[in-house]
């Protein structure tokens, strides 16, 4: 396959290159006109080369949810979220039984052992609970909240096969400076569901706490006397800073400051999608409690947000076109920046000669035109 004339993203910035493709690898890129005389041909004229989209955070979509802990929930998912662009995923559990975590964590092994080509590919499991703040709780059920502990990280982590590649943790919970400190070369640590001050944070983050969480939302704020886990966040370069651009979590002007603050390489875009992504109005649930929908917005009963009702390439859209993120900035937050938080930048991420061939062709209004996943067309013009 050859993506001819197309404006591509590198390293280096957009620049016209003509990409070939092998297999499910891309096998070179050049400036010059490449022979088509052997090769399928898209033709990106006038249009973006980017790479796949990343989410390493988001429930569900499409009515179903991964906590479902079926087959065909993660299938539906991953088709999902592959026609939307985002080519590869990180799933997220919910605050509930580790009974149901594990069977959610068992689904996933299995969809990985039977990926069909129309499915993006599962890299790693998101694990939103138990260890959280009852005191931030969000959406995340109460009855299931936890302490932080190794017994039952080490069972869900075996369970896993290594696929739980993120744990969410209130980091001033009894055990999880110790909890943190002892599996953080393991897996990463993402700090949030949090009340924690800025000590704390800081105190987390040098143990091996990399990231926060949905950064603003189910924790406390950047004070100009308290600091919390924003400002730790600051200080300590090496933490990625999750980011919900729906429109609804987070102020647009709230959105640039922390592009600002922590600059493009360390802002993670997500989608923090529920089951009712891509659906009418109505009630759902998340985590066994009722969600209602009414435009962009999902709540509790109580009014309390629980999650997104967007993708991450809306986020992205949403972002660029009506939040004055630049445009570079937010693909980066949207592919290089979770594949390096998910530890798979040596696969994804980013075009260039080696790196999976998961590619979108998107127009100059930010319209998909074609989608190549792992080197084969699932969209086209």
């Amino acid at each position: 396959m050859l993506i001819k004339n197309g404006l591509v993203f590198t390293k280096q910035g957009f620049e016209h290159k003509d990409i070939k493709i092998e297999a499910k690898s891309i096998k070179s890129l050049s400036a010059e006109s490449a022979d088509t005389s052997d090769a399928f041909v898209i033709n990106a004229d006038d249009c973006y080369v980017l790479p796949g989209f990343i989410d390493l955070h988001f429930h569900g979509a499409a009515k179903v949810d991964f906590m479902d802990g079926t087959l065909e929930s993660v299938k539906t998912l991953a088709s999902y979220e592959a026609s939307h662009g985002v080519t590869s995923i990180a799933p997220a559990t919910m605050t509930m039984p580790i009974d149901a975590i594990k069977q959610s964590i068992n689904s996933a092994l299995e969809f990985n052992r039977q990926l069909n080509d129309c499915e993006a590919s599962l890299e790693g499991i998101y694990m939103e609970g138990p260890f959280v703040s009852p005191k931030k709780l969000g959406a995340q059920n109460p009855e299931y909240v936890l302490k932080p502990n190794a017994k039952d990280l080490e069972s869900l982590y075996e369970v896993s096969e290594g696929l739980i590649k993120k744990v969410v943790i209130a980091p001033e919970e009894d055990g999880a400076l110790d909890l943190i400190k002892s599996f953080h070369n393991k897996v990463s640590f993402s700090i949030g569901h949090t009340v924690t001050d800025y000590e704390t944070a800081t105190a987390a983050m040098k143990a091996g706490a990399n990231e926060l969480t949905h950064t603003f939302n189910a924790m406390p704020p950047l004070n100009h006397r308290a600091p919390g886990p924003i400002g730790a966040a600051f200080e300590n370069k090496h933490v990625f800073c999750e980011l919900i651009t729906d429109g609804v979590h987070v102020d647009k002007t709230m959105v640039n400051i922390l592009f600002s603050l922590m600059g493009d390489d360390r802002i993670v875009m997500i989608s923090d999608s529920m089951m009712a992504t891509g659906l009418d109005d109505g009630e759902y649930s998340l985590g066994g409690q009722k969600v209602f929908v009414k435009g962009n917005r999902a709540t509790l009963k109580d009014g309390t947000i629980a999650g997104s009702v967007t993708n991450l390439y809306s986020c992205f859209v949403n972002a660029v076109q009506n939040m004055g993120v630049s445009f570079e900035s937010a693909i980066k937050a949207c592919t290089i920046n979770p594949a390096r938080a998910l530890k798979i930048d040596d696969k994804v991420g980013e075009i260039c000669e080696g790196k999976r061939a998961d590619l979108l062709v998107v127009d100059k209004n930010l319209e998909i035109k074609e989608i190549v996943l792992r080197g084969k067309i699932l969209k086209r013009a």
